[in-house]
């Protein structure tokens, strides 16, 4: 039985990636501030630079989620530097333990976000080969996509996953779109024109999957639906599955900006992001189309 640490376990991926990796038969440890009275968790602690005796050993997979929540807080200049180092601190430390190893992990996955291309709305298809922005987003997907691709100076295989929204039942982004419309009173954000890169969960679990069986795959991917979808024309996808009225005028830009400050650019933003790469390695989205996705999340 193979033998994968995931960080970040408490998390919407995390939590349902523990589940879904041992019904897949691998045996599935987890790194944690606390023990939870789980005996397959260690404890770690950044900031001390530690980490429990026997987290690290014989282990065959990594799969690195862990990060502090992106649009959990307003991004004061102290926030942001705890988005940052809760990314690259977390992954040098790892970095540093494992280098110490004898038997070392082959392989490890760690997440990203499709923030990686910027925050500024265009036309363009982003792909992989395209450089990162220099904002905010753009900087932690580099420095967080950079502290992991150091592993590959250990030997051991290296794989970024620029994550897009993850659609999930148990909490996540959708919990907090889908309450206004389920009042009624659903609207786009902003101007509506800008995309959003989305995924279902359970394509983002067998992206993971995929990546862990497959030892070709090195470097970044977007792991995003290929199905290219704007802000309005989600909201008006969710209302007419839940059957609800979707004619209130759009959320002006200036109150998200008043209310978010700078965070407001995470659902005012959008870019058109391509999976072609991902495809292109024989992975099959299970949920292509949005519809479908949240008929699935919402009513099975």
């Amino acid at each position: 039985m193979k033998r994968v640490l995931i960080t970040g376990a408490s998390g919407l991926i995390g939590s349902e990636l523990a589940k879904f990796l041992s019904q897949n038969n691998f045996e599935v440890i987890k790194l944690g501030r606390s023990k939870n009275n789980s005996l397959n968790t260690f404890v770690w602690n950044v900031e001390n630079e530690f980490i429990e005796n026997g987290a690290l050993e014989n282990l065959d997979y990594i799969i690195h989620l862990a990060g502090a929540g992106i649009g959990d807080k307003r991004w004061t200049q102290k926030r942001k530097k705890e988005i940052i180092d809760s990314r690259v601190k977390s992954t040098e430390l790892l970095f540093n333990e494992i280098a110490k190893l004898k038997n070392k992990p082959k392989t490890i996955i760690s997440a990203s976000a499709v923030g990686y291309y910027g925050a500024a709305t265009s036309n363009k298809l982003f792909s992989e080969i395209d450089p990162p922005a220099t904002d905010f987003q753009g900087t932690v997907c580099r420095m967080w996509e950079e502290s992991s691709a150091k592993f590959e100076q250990l030997g051991i295989r290296s794989v970024q996953l620029r994550f897009g929204v993850v659609l999930s039942k148990n909490g996540g982004a959708l919990e907090k779109i889908i309450i206004p419309i389920k009042l009624g009173v659903g609207s786009a954000l902003g101007n509506g024109n800008q995309y959003m890169p989305w995924i279902h969960i359970s394509d983002a679990l067998n992206i993971i999957l995929h990546c862990i069986k497959n030892d070709n795959l090195i470097g970044a991917y977007n792991a995003v639906s290929p199905m290219l979808v704007t802000n309005h024309e989600f909201s008006k996808t969710l209302a007419k599955l839940l059957r609800k009225p979707f004619f209130m005028p759009n959320v002006p830009s200036f109150i998200l900006k008043l209310i978010l400050g700078e965070m407001s650019e995470l659902v005012l933003e959008g870019n058109k992001i391509s999976s072609e790469k991902i495809i292109e390695t024989g992975f099959t989205f299970q949920y292509s189309n949005l519809e479908n996705a949240l008929q699935n999340l919402l009513f099975e």
